[in-house]
C-alpha cells in the first residue's frame, strides 16, 4: 500500500514545530543524536550520551559498533543475579563455595581484579555482588555463575538468553567476567550496554545503590570503588568500566543532577585517564548546556492519519505520555517533528491501537521517538465508502508516481 503524505503545522504544537505525516520507517532507540560534532575534543572513538528522562540522544558516535566487553560483561552478570533476587529464586544470604576454577581464574593467582576469595570458603550472594560491583572482582563473578548455573558455560547461556529478553540485539557473552575466551564469541555495543544500565537502574532500585558504594572490605582487605567519577562533584552514581589492548578503554556511567539522569557509554580511549576525562566532560556538558524543551502534553492529539474503508476519512493520533526533548539552549528554534506511519490505515481501527511513531528532529537528525496511538474507534464503512476510498487511492497514487 502506498503512503499518505503531506506537510502541515499544528496550532496545538505550541512551540511552532512543523509536523509531517509520511511513510513508516524504522529506527532503534539510540539510532541518532543531537549533533554530528561535539563542542570539545574527546579521545574515545565510540560515544553514546543519553538523557533517560526525555529519551533524548544527546550525542552518538559508532554506538552500534561491536567491541570486546571485558568487565562490562559483569553488568549482565549482575542483572542475572538481581533478577533472581527480585523473583525470589535466590536469597541475599545464600552462600556459594569458592571453587578452584574461580580461585585460579579470577582470584589472587590470576593477577586480575579480585576480591581475594579464599579457596573452598563460602561467600554470600550479597557479598559477592559487592565484590563484582565495587571491585569488579572476577572471582566473585565466577563464584556466582557456578553457584547459580553449575558452570560458567551454563551461566553464559543464561546471560545470552536474558540479553535477548531485554532486547540487547548485538551483544553476545562467553562468560561471567568478560575475560578473553578462545572457545566462544563475545561482544557488546554501547547501545546495548546503555540500555542494560538503564534497565538495572530503573528495575532494581534496591540494588542499584551498590554501584555508588565507596568501598568494600573482604578477607580483611580494604578496596575502594574503581569508578573515578564517584569522587567528582558531577552526580555520578555508577556503573562499570572495562578495556582491552585491542579496542581501548570502555565506560558505562550514569549521573543524576538537576532532576535529570544521564547515561553515558564510551569505548576506545587509549588510557584510563583519557577515559575518565572524556566521561567527566560529557556528563558536565549534558547537565549544564542543555535545557528541557516541552513538545506535547500527555494524551495530546499530534496528527491525523488517513483511513481506508472506514466511516470517516481519518483518525486522530495521540501520545500517551508527556513528550519533552533536551536541546542546547541556543538551538531550540531549529526543531521540527514528524509522525511516521504506514498508510492509509485500513479500517476498522480500535482506540489505543498503535499506528506509527512521533519523531522530534533537529534538521535530519532524530532526537527522540515515541509511539502514537489512535484517539478513537473507527468501524468499517459501507461498500460505497470503500469504493470511494479505492478511487481516491488510485488517483492520488497515480499523481504521486508522476512526482
Amino acid at each position: 500500500m502506498t503512503g499518505f503524505s503531506g506537510t502541515y503545522c499544528l496550532a496545538k504544537f505550541a512551540r511552532n514545530l512543523c509536523l509531517a505525516a509520511i511513510l513508516l520507517a524504522g529506527g532503534s532507540a539510540f539510532s541518532a543524536a543531537y549533533g554530528a560534532e561535539l563542542p570539545f575534543n574527546v579521545n574515545s572513538t565510540q560515544v553514546l550520551l543519553y538523557d533517560s528522562d526525555t529519551g533524548s540522544v544527546l550525542f552518538s558516535r559508532q554506538a552500534d559498533a561491536p567491541f570486546a566487553p571485558a568487565s562490562l560483561a559483569k553488568l549482565m552478570t549482575a542483572e542475572i543475579v538481581f533478577n533472581a533476587l527480585k523473583n525470589g529464586k535466590l536469597q541475599p544470604d545464600k552462600a556459594f563455595t569458592v571453587s578452584e576454577h574461580a580461585w585460579r581464574t579470577g582470584g589472587a593467582p590470576s593477577g586480575t581484579a579480585t576480591m581475594f576469595a579464599k579457596l573452598n570458603s563460602q561467600i554470600t550472594v550479597y557479598d559477592l555482588l559487592q565484590g563484582i560491583i565495587v571491585q569488579s572482582a572476577n572471582d566473585g563473578a565466577i563464584i556466582l555463575a557456578e553457584g547459580m548455573s553449575g558452570s560458567e558455560q551454563n551461566f553464559a547461556k543464561d546471560m545470552n538468553r536474558r540479553a535477548s529478553e531485554l532486547g540487547l540485539k548485538n551483544s553476545v557473552f562467553a562468560n561471567a567476567t568478560g575475560l578473553p575466551s578462545a572457545e566462544a564469541k563475545q561482544q557488546v555495543t554501547l547501545s546495548d550496554m546503555v540500555r542494560l544500565a538503564q534497565h538495572i537502574q530503573q528495575d532494581y532500585p534496591q540494588y542499584y545503590p551498590l554501584y555508588a558504594q565507596e568501598s568494600f572490605s573482604w578477607n580483611k582487605i580494604f578496596q575502594r570503588n574503581r569508578n573515578p567519577l564517584l569522587r567528582l562533584d558531577i552526580g555520578a552514581d555508577g556503573l562499570a568500566m572495562g578495556g582491552t589492548k585491542e579496542t581501548g578503554m570502555s565506560f558505562i556511567a550514569s549521573a543524576q543532577a538537576h532532576g535529570r539522569r544521564i547515561f553515558l557509554g564510551l569505548n576506545g580511549a587509549k588510557t584510563a585517564q583519557d577515559r575518565s576525562a572524556d566521561a567527566e566532560k560529557l556528563i558536565n556538558w549534558a547537565m549544564n548546556d542543555f535545557i528541557r524543551f516541552p513538545v506535547f502534553e500527555k494524551e495530546t492529539e499530534v496528527a491525523q492519519a488517513a483511513l481506508y474503508g472506514g466511516t470517516q476519512g481519518s483518525v486522530g493520533l495521540i501520545v500517551r505520555d508527556r513528550v519533552s526533548v533536551l536541546v542546547p539552549a541556543a538551538e531550540r528554534g531549529k526543531l521540527h517533528a514528524q509522525v511516521i506511519y504506514q498508510g492509509p490505515v485500513a479500517a476498522p481501527v480500535k482506540k489505543g491501537q498503535e499506528i506509527g511513531r512521533l519523531q522530534v528532529l533537529r534538521d535530519k537528525e532524530i532526537l527522540l521517538e515515541r509511539p502514537v496511538f489512535a484517539a478513537q474507534d473507527v468501524v468499517e464503512g459501507t461498500l460505497r465508502n470503500k469504493s470511494l476510498d479505492a478511487l481516491y487511492e488510485l488517483a492520488t497514487g497515480w499523481m504521486r508516481r508522476l512526482w
